[in-house]
């Protein structure tokens, strides 16, 4: 699959477009205003590490391009308690309709079903999808380098920040890492999946996890599906993890978070 953030890219921007036309940004402003208080992303994180435990941002994702459909049926609100049951401390949702079948829907459920804080997982390209964030209630957006230039990322990393978001400032490679680095935020997702060909190597993480400032939390992202992983990188001195696919493609999310990281290394 060649290329498939561009792609993937060139929707998002036409959608924007689109949703600009059928709500203003004015009226998503006076919404976000409205819209319950955000939910500390990263003291959740940084206080399940401090409690001795792997951090884990649990995901409700229904499809992705690399994998097809993985949870069609499953009921987000009904995920959510579970994923808070059994240990998650953050969740993340995608939103994405067209190539990961989700909607802002599926995390109002989820938020108003669990005390987690909620990671909106989208393309987030313009403004206005960051006021559209807060307004559906999202605590904490992800912003890939490569999706948009360095400036355009601190502007949105500015205005999330301003309506009391968290940020998780997503990195693919060296490179991608020193413009994350640039941003305020302290969350630094590595995503071991390259979203220009989905191929997944954990070494992603594990070769960039000692250029990473003390001050700041790696969040390592996407192929982590057994025990070994989890304990291969704890190992290395990652805390955080954003786990999706490994726990919604069983049909019984909750559990399956429990079981990867129940481990000596999981720190369940």
């Amino acid at each position: 699959m060649s290329d498939i953030l561009e792609k993937i890219l060139a929707t998002k921007k036409a959608e924007v477009e689109a949703g600009r036309q059928a709500r203003p940004l004015a009226q998503l402003e006076r919404e976000a205003r409205a819209a319950p208080p955000p939910r500390g992303f990263e003291r959740a994180l940084r206080a399940r590490i401090a409690a001795g435990h792997s951090a884990v941002i649990a995901e409700f994702k229904r499809a992705s391009p690399s994998r097809g459909v993985l949870g069609a049926s499953l009921d987000p609100a009904e995920v959510a308690r579970s994923y808070e049951r059994h240990g998650a401390s953050c969740l993340s949702v995608l939103t994405d309709s067209i190539y990961f079948s989700g909607s802002p829907a599926d995390l109002i459920a989820a938020r108003a079903a669990c005390a987690l804080p909620v990671l909106r997982k989208d393309f987030v390209v313009d403004p206005w999808q960051v006021h559209e964030a807060r307004a559906m209630g999202a605590d904490c957006i992800l912003l890939i380098v490569g999706a948009v230039d360095p400036p355009a990322l601190r502007e949105l990393e500015r205005l999330a920040r301003s309506l009391g978001m968290d940020v998780l400032v997503e990195c693919h490679d060296g490179d991608q890492l020193e413009v994350a680095l640039g941003l305020e935020t302290s969350l630094i997702g590595v995503n071991n999946r390259d979203l220009r060909t989905f191929a997944v190597r954990l070494e992603t993480t594990l070769d960039l996890l000692p250029r990473i400032p003390a001050a700041r939390l790696l969040v390592t992202e996407s192929g982590i599906a057994s025990p070994e992983h989890v304990r291969r990188l704890s190992e290395a001195g990652v805390r955080a993890y954003l786990v999706g696919s490994a726990f919604v493609e069983t049909g019984d999310p909750g559990p399956a978070l429990s079981r990867l990281f129940s481990g000596p290394k999981g720190g369940g």
